[in-house]
């Protein structure tokens, strides 16, 4: 993999990078990817999976052990002066001081931050400028989280890392962040996302990569990692019809009066179908249809990975207290 020599053009930049931990716990195993000017990429994997690992890389918090790493045409770490005041960072968890009032922290952390926004202005953003007085001590999990959000946005990044940005708020506060991020990403920031929520990466990205034990297994649009499923139609049938009495072709497992039909041909199998249904004067109840969710895809995925991948990538002792603090928490 090259990279884009037009930084107008791609904005983060990995090739084969590679982490590794005390104890040869590799993390990061040749991760390779690329996020263009404004858009959205989620990185989702599951747990362990090296998301967290990879995303420090990117942020400039580490230097990868072979590989190259670039945001905005500069390497984060060895460069993190030119970098930094470009990018902004919603870590997943933020550790402010509890005695703070949200103005209090968001004036401290104004004070290292250049071309910060005014403190009014960043709280109403995310919601919080009716909590301006109040201790830090005081908010809910879900406030924290829009502290945090209002703390990477204090710079006016160019790019945004957003590490698990719902994680601790309600149904409500997760579709008025998602407002915000594709208001954000309207505004030309390019936002790169981890998220364990599929339903959010569904909802945002406008591409995404899912890691399994360090690689990227697959990546591309939303349609283009499900398209390999198979579509599913669901209903059942009335009392007396048997599942034996469906079209040959359509045959599909019952799980008592409930069939599911496993497809790559919906349109065709569902048209044939409905074509019996009606030629049969079959009514079927609960008929529902559709193509195959983000969800299945990525279980679908991380099965198969796990089922052809080694089953450690330990060194020869077990590992040591950062290891399994990166395993949980990437």
């Amino acid at each position: 993999m090259t990279f884009d020599e037009n930084p107008h053009e791609c904005v983060i930049e990995a090739a084969d990078v590679r982490r590794s931990y005390a104890g040869g716990f590799e993390a990061v195993a040749g991760v390779s990817f690329s996020v263009a000017r404004g858009e959205l990429f989620a990185l989702l994997g599951t747990n362990g999976a090296g998301k967290t690992s990879t995303v420090e890389l990117l942020e400039g918090l580490a230097r990868p052990d072979s590989g190259t790493v670039r945001v905005l045409g500069h390497d984060p770490f060895a460069e993190r002066a030119a970098v930094r005041p470009r990018i902004g960072v919603m870590l997943q968890e933020g550790g402010f001081p509890s005695d703070l009032t949200t103005t209090e922290t968001v004036r401290m952390w104004a004070g290292c931050t250049s071309g910060a926004r005014p403190t009014g202005e960043a709280l109403d953003l995310v919601g919080l400028g009716h909590r301006a007085r109040v201790r830090v001590k005081q908010l809910s999990g879900g406030e924290r989280r829009r502290l945090d959000l209002a703390l990477a946005l204090l710079g006016r990044p160019e790019v945004l890392f957003l590490d698990e940005p719902t994680t601790g708020l309600d149904a409500e506060g997760r579709r008025d962040t998602w407002t915000l991020v594709r208001r954000l990403q309207e505004g030309g920031i390019t936002v790169l996302l981890t998220t364990h929520y599929l339903e959010e990466a569904e909802a945002l990205a406008d591409r995404l990569a899912i890691m399994h034990r360090g690689r990227v297994v697959t990546s591309g649009t939303t349609a283009e990692v499900t398209a390999e499923r198979p579509s599913r139609i669901r209903f059942e049938l009335p009392a007396g019809t048997a599942p034996g009495q469906l079209p040959l072709n359509l045959r599909a497992a019952a799980d008592g009066p409930r069939i599911e039909i496993r497809t790559h041909r919906l349109q065709d199998s569902l048209a044939e179908l409905l074509r019996w249904a009606t030629e049969s004067g079959i009514q079927l109840i609960g008929l529902d249809a559709r193509s195959a969710s983000l969800e299945e895809a990525f279980l679908d995925i991380a099965r198969s990975a796990a089922e052809n991948e080694p089953t450690t990538r330990y060194g020869t002792r077990n590992a040591t207290e950062s290891e399994t603090e990166e395993v949980a928490a990437a």
